[in-house]
């Protein structure tokens, strides 16, 4: 194929500045000048060797220039474009949305050449129909030149309209409908129709600030090249598209507004975001046809969550689901509103599990199908999850969380096949108590890891914000005569009062059970060879560090009762029970040198090396502030991942003397 630039390509451009991508034009391929990176996107210069115009190709195009496919002084195939104006400039702009590259770079730049050096012939201007028919030049060596008469006979707009007359009325209808790549649009822009799918929405929120009250929602919107976008409805608009919009459907959207979006909120790769307001047009595309993709993932393996913990930016999972939990209630502070809550525990092929919340809805609606299903070891897909450092790590859905069961997507038919044949019988760690050390970023037990010294030298610490450490040490004392628990509902784990004749209330559940939980509130003591410390576990961590449930060592408490000598002295002996079946009396089993099997059972617990990650803050008691260490997550030693931390904190010794 020649190396060469199309006829007349840029006024092609200009006479058609928004073509429809059904319509037949002529092939147009361009040279590539002034290749530059304009921000996060390539600009150049457009020219067919006669004509330039400065254009801006797609931001998914950058990997092809970065890889060298489409170079400075090469040529591209333009396959799809828009001509929009430079606002208060006369001049064009051409944003390519399609192309493709014809030729890497030339040896130089393609100039037209207005006289031909061979036969010393200079082509006129192109004359008028009735004179072309007459005009023939010829020189000595015999040579005839004609101009093309279908370049003068007809304007671009007449062929054009001509071309539309003649199509079938569907057809006119679709050209009618100019359709915009979301790659195209930007905030200059004028009239625009997009073809999108609804691949995620939010849920109506209620805000409030000085101008007043109101109310706002948002949806993620992809079309056919993948190419997605957030769009934000307010109030009148809001409360206008929010039952209209569905999940999955395709829609023509047109007459909204684009603006540079807030890097801090945006929760899709694109430089802009929309608004749609109470005028905006939303149709849906029942009845056509589309290759608009479903909703598009971006899997992140759950061992490698760590660096999002506590940040903005949003994370799609895909996994077995290993557990799924009844549902409970949590109230909001805010507005004392119940909210359902449900985890539920994921794996994947690294290995690793990850405690998921689902709230709300999903709760209660996907939650319970999992839950039922749960046995089965369903696949389940999420979307835009945040990431805590809860439990050590751990995720919980949004309002504009999307969960997907079994989809039949690639990487859930890989992942079950791996579950079947391999993961099934595998050992799963939590994610939040294993992390590697090496993983950059990743909070975890050998994330900022202090000394005790470092915690209680500074009183400081946590006085603005909880500060998040990691500390090795030993668990010294477990006070024996501490309230360790509460009476919790076995709903939603809230503290719960004797009821009047029998039972417990729940003041959160609002109803009165007959039975309730114990839930450990454990203050202990920690030590390591810098000093001591008193800090706070509640009840997963306090489970792990006693070794058993608070309704077991209750157990244990409750096997001491009151023995009496042949004097009637009272000793608080420790003794088991036996009962002998269908008789009222009980016989007392105790020999001399026997332990208390409570105080023994927290005995056991001190002196055990353990990795704890705890948060700072500071507690106000009596007009005094104090430390308050509150433990997050405990793990117990894994000595080879330890060696590897030692061995890396030695290395660094050695590198900064």
């Amino acid at each position: 194929m020649a190396k060469t630039v199309s006829q007349d390509a840029i006024s092609t451009i200009l006479a058609n500045p928004s073509p429809d991508s059904s319509s037949d034009l002529p092939e147009i391929i361009v040279q590539v000048l002034d290749l530059k990176l304009t921000g996060n996107r390539y600009t150049f210069n457009a020219s067919d060797g006669k004509m330039k115009v400065r254009a801006i190709f797609p931001s998914n195009m950058s990997s092809e220039i970065i890889s060298g496919s489409i170079q400075n002084k090469g040529l591209v195939r333009i396959l799809d474009y828009t001509l929009n104006d430079i606002p208060n400039k006369s001049e064009k702009y051409l944003i390519v949305t399609k192309c493709e590259a014809v030729s890497p770079a030339l040896d130089m730049e393609i100039k037209a050449e207005v006289k031909t050096e061979e036969s010393d012939i200079v082509l006129k201007k192109p004359k008028l129909e009735n004179e072309v028919k007459n005009d023939v030049k010829t020189d000595g060596a015999g040579i005839i030149l004609r101009p093309k008469q279908e370049m003068v006979s007809k304007s671009a707009a007449q062929i054009v309209y001509e071309q539309r007359e003649n199509m079938a009325p569907a057809a006119r209808m679709s050209m009618t409908r100019r359709v915009h790549p979301l790659v195209s649009l930007n905030p200059y822009q004028g009239n625009w129709t997009i073809k999108v799918r609804l691949t995620s929405k939010g849920n109506m929120r209620t805000y409030k600030n000085a101008r007043g009250e109101g109310c706002v929602f948002n949806v993620e919107l992809t079309d056919e090249d993948g190419t997605q976008i957030q769009a934000t409805m307010f109030n009148e608009a809001a409360r206008k598209f929010y039952e209209k919009f569905q999940l999955g459907k395709v829609y023509y959207i047109s007459k909204g507004t684009l603006k540079v979006a807030n890097k801090q909120f945006k929760t899709v790769k694109n430089d802009y975001e929309m608004t749609l307001n109470e005028n905006s047009v939303v149709e849906e595309a029942a009845d056509e046809e589309t290759f608009i993709p479903e909703t598009k993932f971006n899997f992140v393996p759950i061992d490698q969550l760590g660096p999002y913990v506590n940040g903005r930016e949003l994370v799609d999972i895909i996994g077995v689901v290993q557990s799924v939990a009844s549902v409970s209630s949590i109230k909001r502070k805010i507005d004392n509103e119940s909210i359902p809550k449900r985890d539920m525990t994921v794996a994947d092929e690294t290995k690793r599990t990850v405690v998921v919340s689902l709230w709300n809805e999903l709760a209660t609606n996907v939650g319970q199908e999992l839950f039922d299903i749960a046995d089965k070891s369903p696949m389940v897909a999420i979307k835009s999850l945040k990431v805590s450092d809860f439990q050590g790590l751990s995720l919980s859905t949004l309002g504009k969380s999307t969960v997907l069961i079994n989809p039949d997507i690639p990487e859930a038919n890989k992942l079950r096949s791996w579950y079947d044949s391999e993961g099934k019988g595998s050992s799963m760690a939590s994610i939040g108590l294993g992390l590697s050390p090496s993983k950059t970023g990743a909070r975890s037990m050998y994330t900022d890891r202090v000394s005790l010294s470092h915690i209680t030298g500074n009183p400081s610490l946590g006085d603005d914000k909880p500060a998040f450490f990691s500390i090795k040490a030993f668990v010294s004392l477990i006070r024996p005569e501490q309230a360790m628990w509460y009476r919790a509902c076995k709903t939603c784990n809230k503290k719960v009062t004797e009821a009047v004749g029998s039972g417990y209330w729940c003041e959160g559940c609002q109803k009165n059970d007959e039975e309730c939980s114990l839930r450990y509130i454990m203050v202990s003591k920690v030590t390591d060879a810098s000093g001591e410390a008193w800090v706070s576990s509640f009840n997963e961590e306090a489970e792990k560090i006693v070794g058993c449930s608070a309704d077991e060592l209750d157990k244990l408490k409750s096997e001491v009762i009151y023995c009496f000598t042949d004097e009637f002295d009272v000793l608080f002996l420790p003794i088991r029970w036996r009962a002998f079946s269908h008789q009222p009396s009980w016989h007392c089993h105790f020999q001399e040198g026997e332990t208390n099997t409570y105080q023994q059972k927290l005995k056991e617990a001190t002196w055990v090396p353990h990795l704890f990650w705890v948060s700072v803050t500071q507690n106000e008691y009596n007009n005094e502030k104090r430390q308050r260490i509150t433990v997050r997550a405990v793990a117990p030693i894994d000595f080879a991942e330890e060696s590897r931390f030692l061995l890396e904190e030695i290395k660094k010794m050695r590198n900064s003397q």
